[in-house]
């Protein structure tokens, strides 16, 4: 007996029981049954006496009653009640409008992680708010697009924060400040707007209305590396993965952790682990890549790299990660080659400062390599949130030019975690 999925929803037929995104939605059997009969029918009109004969097995009811739990079903169904239409001397069907279609493309064109990708959810999440705005996930998709083009380089920070808020705000007019919506805040005011309290408070409580919501220990993962508490920001780490251990961004998480802490040889066989798992995934083989790196495998590291570059299409900052690593193995021409590369393709796409100055740095380019840090930290680049202790920029440590810009990029928060840290030291 299979499930019937439509939207957001699925009807679990042999449990009798519907779940949206995962959630199971309480509903009276006889409310149920009626939804099952017209999610079985595909968008057909079924008219009452019909209904009556399927959802009610035959037992006699007067249309009144039909009319009754239509109505609870739409209640139930939220914003998405619309969906069931009735048409006057015709009966009801549910419809799934054109925008479900463009919301399923979005989410696909996402999960690609490429700025094609990214581009090409956004223009469907727009055309679907167009179609139906009323539909909280066309914006929801909008904000997640905001996001992602900030997280992976594809835009600048500081210009995706407002464009987020804006679908942000609209999706909570539409559907209320649900816990998917709130851990999407809680991110985005942590990494481009630096309130990093609040962002805890919000993770918190997310987190106490909704355990199972691995996406909010990820995003906790971050903002604990940011404000400086590496253990606790492992403990996280540990519980996304116990929430959802092959959900990918869980291994990428501790990889990322195990980093930060120097920890190397475990953040490697982390990484070998998720890349056989997730082979497609590309922040694990960025992760895994830089994990060898560090552990002085680089022709490894290389090879991870360039892989992963070929599975994002090109991201600036994965190209960056390999035009490093060629640097470390010697193959300098090779790497300048990379940074032209990337350099060109600024006119005519944002590229991430913050992979730039990197690159500058490990070819000797310092000066040039310190002004691509100081515009990363003005444009708001997601990858600065864990600057303080990130390997890639050990380079940078003993010039006073970064003790200038780290005490223009952290929060009061921040610097006295930083200073304290410094005094233990």
């Amino acid at each position: 007996m299979s499930d019937i999925t439509f939207g957001p929803f699925t009807i679990d037929l042999a449990a009798s029981r519907l779940l949206r995104g995962g959630t199971e939605l309480r509903m009276r059997p006889q409310a149920f049954y009626v939804l099952r009969t017209l999610a079985a029918h595909g968008g057909r009109v079924i008219d009452c006496d019909q209904l009556i004969r399927e959802a009610w097995d035959g037992t006699i009811v007067s249309r009144h009653t039909v009319h009754v739990t239509i109505a609870e079903v739409r209640r139930i169904l939220t914003d998405c009640g619309s969906w069931i239409v009735h048409q006057p001397k015709g009966g009801y069907c549910l419809r799934i409008p054109k925008s479900d279609t463009l919301i399923r493309h979005g989410y696909h064109f996402l999960s690609l992680r490429s700025r094609e990708g990214f581009e090409r959810a956004l223009e469907c999440f727009q055309e679907a708010a167009a179609e139906a705005p009323r539909d909280h996930r066309a914006f929801e998709g909008q904000g997640n697009c905001h996001l992602l083009m900030a997280s992976f380089g594809t835009r600048p920070g500081r210009e995706m924060l407002p464009a987020f808020l804006n679908a942000y705000e609209r999706a909570v007019a539409l559907v209320g400040p649900t816990p998917e919506l709130r851990c999407n805040h809680a991110h985005a005011i942590h990494m481009y707007d630096r309130r990093l309290p609040e962002a805890l408070n919000e993770f918190d409580c997310v987190i106490k209305e909704s355990p199972t919501l691995t996406l909010a220990h990820v995003r906790k993962t971050l903002l604990l590396v940011t404000m400086g508490d590496l253990d606790a920001a492992l403990e996280s780490a540990k519980r996304a993965h116990e929430t959802d251990p092959l959900l990918p961004l869980t291994a990428a998480a501790e990889v990322n952790v195990r980093l930060w802490r120097r920890e190397f040889e475990a953040a490697a066989k982390i990484g070998a682990q998720a890349v056989q798992l997730q082979p497609y995934f590309m922040l694990c083989r960025a992760y895994y890549g830089v994990a060898l790196e560090f552990s002085g495998r680089l022709e490894q590291a290389l090879e991870q790299y360039q892989i992963g570059g070929v599975v994002t299409q090109g991201l600036p900052w994965m190209r960056a990660l390999e035009g490093t690593c060629l640097v470390k193995l010697g193959r300098r021409s090779e790497a300048r080659a990379v940074l032209n590369e990337l350099l060109a393709r600024r006119h005519t796409e944002y590229i991430d400062s913050y992979a730039i100055a990197r690159l500058r740095h490990s070819l000797g380019d310092v000066d040039a390599a310190f002004a691509e840090l100081g515009r990363a930290i003005d444009e708001s680049v997601g990858g600065l949130y864990a600057i303080r202790f990130d390997p890639l920029l050990d380079g940078f440590r003993a010039d006073r030019r970064f003790t200038r810009l780290l005490k223009r990029y952290l929060t009061p928060v921040e610097r006295a975690a930083h200073q304290s840290a410094a005094t233990v030291l």
